[in-house]
C-alpha cells in the first residue's frame, strides 16, 4: 500500500483530506452573516465558551493540570479518567472561534493561558495525561480498555490542528505540545510495538488529521495501524461485548456501525480519513456500506444515532424506540464528522443530507437558547414531565427530561461548542469543475476554484424558514465554471431560476440531488433555488416496532414535535398526554407562525388543533411531556 504524503497547504478547515472528489472551503473563504446558524454561532462565542470555562475551573479538570506539574498528583484530581479531553475540545473550540471573529485579544490570552498550564503538565518523553503514569497512579498505558489515553491524545492533536491551521506559526505552544505525544504514540504504538487500540477511538481522527497540518507521514501510519489493529481482540473482553469498543470484527469487515455509537462514528471517520489518504478503496467502499445499511436501519428520523441507555450503543437493525433513544449529542457530531469525510471523498449529497438532518435535530436540540445548558441524551418521547436542573449542580449524563448545565461526563457541551465555532467550514466545497453549495445559511464566500480562479457569492435566505436561496454572484473570472446547489432528498417539487444580469431568465424543475449551472458567470448573476416548505407527515419503516402505527411531522429539514404546553388552553387541556392520536387524513398546515395538526383523543373523542414545536426547541418553556412519533387515529 502506497502512502500519500500528507499536504502542508494551511486551510481553515477541521478536515483537509490530500484526495477526493471534493475540496472543502473554510472559515477565512466562508462567512455565516444571518440566521439561524449565525444565531447560535454568537450564542457559542458569547455564552458557551464562558460557561464551559468556568465549570472546566469550578470542577478542577483545569485544576488537574497545575496539580500534575506541581507533581502532587494523585490527591486531589478531579473528574473522571477522559477529562483532560474536555479541556482539549475546548482549546479546539476557542482555537475556532479566535479564527471566526478575525483575532480576539482577550480570548487569545486565555487561550494562552490554559495552553501554558497544560503544557506545564507534560513529561519530558511527551506523554501527557492526569490520570496515569505519575508515583500513586496506574501506570501508563495500563487500562487501555477504560483509560482514555489515547483518546485525550486524539482531542488534543484535533485542537492542536485548528490552531495551526488558523494562526499557523503561533508561538504558544500547543503544536509543540502536540507533536511530542504523538512522536511518543508512535513510538510505543508503532510497528513492532504495544500492538493494542485504546477502547475509544478518537487517536485515529487526530493522528491523521495532525499529520496533514504538519506535513508529517508517520502520523497517517499510526494511525491506519489503529484502524486495522480493530478486530483482532486486543483489548479485554467487555461485559456488553468486545463490539462496544469495535474490537469485535474489522473495520473491512464491519457491515453496519455498531456498538457505543460515538466510538463507532470517530473509529469510521479515521478510518475514511485512512482510506482517502492511502488510496485504499476497498476500505473506502466497506465505510460506504456501513454508512449506507446505518442510515437506513439505525438511525432516528432526527439524525440521532444510538438506541441503548445501558452501553450508549446501536441497536440491532429497526431497534429505534422513540421512548428510550439515547440519541447522544456527541455521536450526533461524531455522525457528522463521518458523513462530511465520505461527502469530500465521493461527493455525494446524500451524506450532506444526513449533516443537515442531524445539525437542526441533534446538534441544535442539545443546548439551549442562551447556550448554558445542554441535553446529553436527546429522546424522542418523553412520558412524564421532568425537573428543572440546578444551575449550580452536576447532572448525571442520561437524564433528558431538561437541560443541564453540566454533566459528570460532560463530552457534549464542547464537542457542541467546537462543531459551532468551525461551522462555517461544513458548508461549501471546491472541484475541478466549480464550487458546491451543501448546507444553506446567509453568508459570503470568497475562494478559488481548482484552476486558480478568483469567485465571490453571497446567499440570501431565510432558510429554513421559507424556501427560497438566493446565490448572487458578487465576482468572477472569466470562462465557464459550475455553480451547484443541493437539493434535499425530501424537496420534490424544488424549482431553480437563473437570472443572469445580461440574457433571459430561465426557470426549471430541480430533481433531489445536485442542481448545476455551468456558464460564464458575471458579476450580478443570481441564481434562486426555491425549496418546498409545506408540512409533510413521515411514516415509519414498517420494520420499527415501537413506532408502528405513529406519524412524525417534518417541515423542510427540521422535525416537529407535540408538547403538553401547548394543549392548554384547547378543548384537550385535560386529556391524558398517552390518548392523543393524530388525525392524518387531515394534512398539518401552518397559522399564525405555527404548525398545527388535528388531534383527538381517543376516549373521550374531544378534538382540537393544536401547533407543533419545532424538536429543536422542546422543553425551553420548561417542563413538558413530549413525543415525536405521534399514533394516528385507529391505531
Amino acid at each position: 500500500m502506497t502512502l500519500i504524503e500528507p499536504t502542508t497547504t494551511v486551510r481553515s478547515v477541521p478536515v483537509a483530506p490530500t484526495s477526493g472528489a471534493l475540496h472543502p472551503l473554510g472559515i477565512d473563504e466562508v462567512a455565516i452573516t444571518g440566521g439561524v446558524w449565525a444565531r447560535r454561532q454568537d450564542v457559542n462565542g458569547r455564552n458557551t465558551l464562558d460557561h464551559i470555562e468556568g465549570w472546566l475551573e469550578r470542577e478542577g479538570w483545569l485544576g488537574n493540570f497545575d496539580r500534575a506539574a506541581a507533581g502532587t498528583l494523585p490527591e486531589g484530581r478531579r473528574g473522571r479518567e477522559f477529562s483532560d479531553s474536555e479541556v482539549y475540545k475546548y482549546l479546539e473550540a476557542v482555537a475556532w472561534e479566535i479564527a471566526r471573529r478575525g483575532g480576539d485579544d482577550e480570548l487569545e490570552a486565555r487561550f494562552r493561558s490554559i495552553v501554558s498550564r497544560v503544557a506545564a503538565a507534560q513529561e519530558p518523553d511527551g506523554y501527557l495525561n492526569t490520570r496515569f503514569g505519575r508515583p500513586g497512579q496506574e501506570p501508563r498505558w495500563s487500562n487501555l480498555e477504560w483509560g482514555h489515553e489515547l483518546y485525550c491524545l486524539g482531542h488534543l492533536f484535533q485542537a492542536a490542528v485548528a490552531r495551526v491551521r488558523t494562526r499557523p506559526g503561533a508561538d504558544d505552544g500547543l503544536v509543540e505540545i502536540a507533536r511530542r505525544a504523538a512522536d511518543l504514540v508512535c513510538e510505543v504504538f508503532g510497528e513492532g510495538g504495544d500492538e493494542r487500540i485504546c477502547g475509544h477511538a478518537e487517536v485515529e481522527v487526530g493522528l491523521v488529521e495532525l499529520g496533514r497540518a504538519l506535513g508529517e507521514p508517520r502520523y497517517l501510519e499510526q494511525a491506519r495501524l489503529f484502524v486495522e489493529r480493530h478486530g483482532a481482540g486486543t483489548l479485554a473482553e467487555h461485559e456488553w461485548g468486545r463490539s462496544y469498543y469495535q474490537d469485535d470484527v474489522s473495520v473491512r469487515e464491519t457491515t453496519a456501525l455498531h456498538g457505543h455509537a460515538v466510538r463507532a462514528n470517530y473509529l469510521a471517520s479515521g478510518a475514511a480519513d485512512v482510506a482517502l489518504d492511502t488510496g485504499d478503496e476497498e476500505l473506502l467502499g466497506s465505510l460506504e456500506r456501513q454508512w449506507a445499511t446505518t442510515v437506513e436501519r439505525r438511525t432516528y428520523v432526527t439524525g440521532g444515532q444510538g438506541s441503548h441507555h445501558q452501553d450508549e450503543a446501536f441497536g440491532e437493525d429497526w431497534e429505534l424506540p422513540a421512548d428510550r433513544a439515547y440519541s447522544e449529542t456527541c455521536a450526533g457530531v461524531s455522525s457528522v464528522m463521518f458523513s462530511w469525510r465520505l461527502l469530500l471523498a465521493r461527493g455525494d449529497v446524500r451524506y450532506a443530507d444526513l449533516i443537515e438532518r442531524t445539525l437542526f435535530n441533534v446538534i441544535e436540540t442539545s443546548p439551549s437558547a442562551e447556550g448554558t445548558s445542554f441535553y446529553y441524551a436527546n429522546t424522542l418521547h418523553q412520558r412524564v414531565p421532568g425537573a428543572e436542573a440546578d444551575a449550580d449542580t452536576i447532572s448525571p449524563r442520561a437524564h433528558s427530561s431538561l437541560r443541564a448545565p453540566w454533566f459528570e461526563v460532560s463530552c457534549c457541551p464542547p464537542n457542541t461548542a467546537r462543531t459551532f465555532a468551525s461551522l462555517a467550514a461544513y458548508l461549501a466545497t471546491t472541484d475541478a469543475a466549480g464550487l458546491q453549495l451543501h448546507q444553506y445559511a446567509p453568508g459570503t464566500i470568497r475562494t478559488r476554484l481548482g484552476d486558480g480562479r478568483e469567485v465571490a457569492l453571497a446567499v440570501e435566505t431565510e432558510y429554513p424558514v421559507a424556501g427560497a436561496v438566493r446565490v448572487r454572484v458578487e465576482s468572477a473570472a472569466s470562462g465557464p465554471w459550475t455553480l451547484s446547489l443541493r437539493v434535499p432528498s425530501w424537496a420534490t417539487g424544488a424549482r431553480l431560476t437563473v437570472r443572469p444580469v445580461a440574457g433571459e431568465t430561465e426557470t426549471a424543475d430541480a430533481a433531489p440531488g445536485v442542481a448545476s449551472v455551468t456558464r460564464e458567470f458575471a458579476a450580478g448573476d443570481e441564481l434562486v433555488l426555491e425549496l418546498p416548505m409545506a408540512p409533510r407527515f413521515t411514516r415509519p419503516d414498517p420494520r420499527v416496532d415501537a413506532v408502528r402505527g405513529c406519524v412524525a411531522v417534518e417541515r423542510g429539514p427540521e422535525v416537529f414535535a407535540l408538547e403538553s404546553v401547548d394543549l392548554v388552553g384547547t378543548a384537550l387541556e385535560t386529556s391524558d398526554f398517552a390518548d392523543l392520536r393524530i388525525d392524518d387524513t387531515v394534512s398539518p398546515r401552518e397559522n399564525g407562525g405555527r404548525l398545527v395538526v388535528a388531534l383527538r383523543d381517543r376516549l373521550t373523542g374531544a378534538s382540537a388543533e393544536v401547533p407543533l414545536v419545532r424538536y429543536h426547541e422542546w422543553a425551553e418553556r420548561g417542563p413538558s411531556q413530549m413525543r415525536v412519533w405521534i399514533p394516528v387515529v385507529g391505531a
